[in-house]
């Protein structure tokens, strides 16, 4: 009898012939050379948050949960050492116990370090020098295909490391991961509102060269760029900032959103929606207002394990060159407008958008070839059909634009949305997929439609 697995939003569902939660790496050596019992493809399962089946299968999946401790935290090198399966938000307070944390502090706290090491990741607000946290990936061990251990680390093999940033589980399962980390530091978070109609290239360029980090979220047509700032010590309501911040996102925002399309009387519905968001704007212009917030920069990581269901949102991203982002943007607020105006949907939270350095460190590194921005639709669903035509409708919108998607973010990507996106590198990327594992045993259906066709 099949297991039933479904991710963090309830969008898919899985049901694998297999479902295994190894405790060790020769547990996870013998999964992969028992084909019998463990039937390809085998796939790799952190906290299953991925909005696209990258980690799905209906042959094997193997669950790293149990393979979730911190191994060391090597103070003289500044560097943490820890088993896949173990959560950032769990890694995190491990450091903070000693004053360290991560490098970078990435949201979405119940991501796996497994994953963060090898999938594609983002956090704008730490991005003072990459924005993608596998970029701060010293070394890895993964067992291949086969059942053999391997590693790779940034002094020995950088090249191999740097295709397995972007392997996605196809080389292999993950078992080992080595990060970067630094000493604790604080955030000062301030936020500009300003009208998209009046905002200049030259403006934006202004605030992305004065920011640390940015993160912008719209509001209808008002943009309001958050930008982060690094300090010593924050301030004494620091803690107090941070959970009313993770109250706000982690909860009440989506909560909110999803009861007025579900309670509210259909013909009550936009302005219910109009004063939300008007709600949310104003909270955003008290906070210019304020001066922002200062917080522990590892308090910016939320652990969405607990979320409520009807607390849970979804998104998706596009990440476009900084030069035409602002074009981009207005092109695609007339889209929404239009297609609200046509099927009578529209995203029912803030759009946002992150800003991400120049960063060659993995071989699918989507600001490979400059600065990003991106353009991120965020919705909390309750007719997945409609979201999921909005998501086609938008991924042209961004394909014909020139966008970057994600693997594991990007929900209901093409072959030619990819090829156009990474090109000679996605060519390179499945060449070295299918020397890695030449007989498909790590190949589910989601990544055999995307892969570049065999020379």
């Amino acid at each position: 009898m099949s297991h039933i697995v479904t991710n963090y939003d309830g969008g898919i569902t899985a049901a694998p012939r297999a479902f295994v939660q190894p405790t060790c790496v020769e547990e996870i050596q013998a999964i992969l050379r028992d084909r019998k019992q463990y039937p390809s493809p085998v796939r790799a399962m952190g906290s299953y948050h991925s909005l696209t089946p990258c980690a799905s299968s209906n042959g094997t999946m193997v669950s790293m949960a149990r393979l979730n401790r911190v191994v060391n935290i090597d103070r003289e090198r500044m560097l943490l050492t820890a088993e896949a399966g173990i959560h950032v938000i769990d890694a995190s307070k491990a450091l903070r116990a000693q004053g360290l944390q991560f490098r970078l502090n990435i949201e979405i706290g119940n991501m796996t370090l497994g994953s963060a090491a090898c999938c594609h990741s983002k956090d704008a607000l730490d991005g003072v020098e990459y924005g993608q946290f596998g970029s701060y990936l010293w070394g890895m061990k993964w067992v291949d295909p086969s059942g053999e251990l391997r590693e790779a680390n940034e002094d020995e093999n950088p090249d191999l490391l740097r295709f397995m940033r972007a392997s996605h589980g196809l080389s292999g399962i993950v078992v080992e991961v080595t990060f970067h980390i630094e000493p604790e530091e604080g955030a000062e978070l301030t936020y500009l509102p300003r009208p998209v109609s009046d905002l200049t290239a030259d403006e934006v360029n202004g605030i992305i060269d004065r920011s640390e980090g940015l993160i912008c979220w719209t509001v209808r047509r008002t943009s309001v760029f958050q930008t982060k700032k690094r300090i010593d010590r924050p301030g004494m309501f620091a803690t107090v900032s941070a959970e009313i911040r993770h109250k706000l996102w982690n909860y009440l925002v989506a909560y909110t959103a999803r009861n007025i399309e579900e309670e509210v009387p259909e013909d009550m519905r936009k302005g219910a929606m109009d004063a939300d968001f008007s709600l949310i704007k104003s909270l955003y212009e008290l906070l210019h207002r304020m001066g922002g917030i200062t917080i522990h920069d590892a308090d910016k990581t939320i652990d969405y394990r607990d979320t409520e269901p009807d607390a849970r949102y979804v998104f998706t991203f596009w990440s476009f060159p900084r030069a035409e982002w602002l074009r981009v943007l207005r092109e695609y607020l007339d889209f929404a407008d239009l297609y609200f105006q046509k099927h009578g949907f529209r995203c029912n939270m803030p759009l946002g958008s992150y800003y991400i350095r120049r960063d060659d460190k993995s071989l699918l590194s989507y600001s490979a070839d400059g600065d990003t921005f991106s353009i991120d639709p965020i919705h909390a669903p309750t007719d997945r059909d409609a979201w999921n035509r909005y998501l086609d409708a938008f991924n042209e919108f961004a394909f014909q634009r020139g966008g970057t998607p994600l693997l594991n973010q990007s929900p209901r990507l093409t072959r030619a949305h990819v090829q156009a996106a990474y090109g000679e590198r996605w060519n390179d990327f499945s060449a070295r997929v299918r020397a890695a594992d030449p007989e498909g045993r790590m190949l589910n259906p989601f990544f055999a439609e995307l892969l570049a066709e065999a020379e």
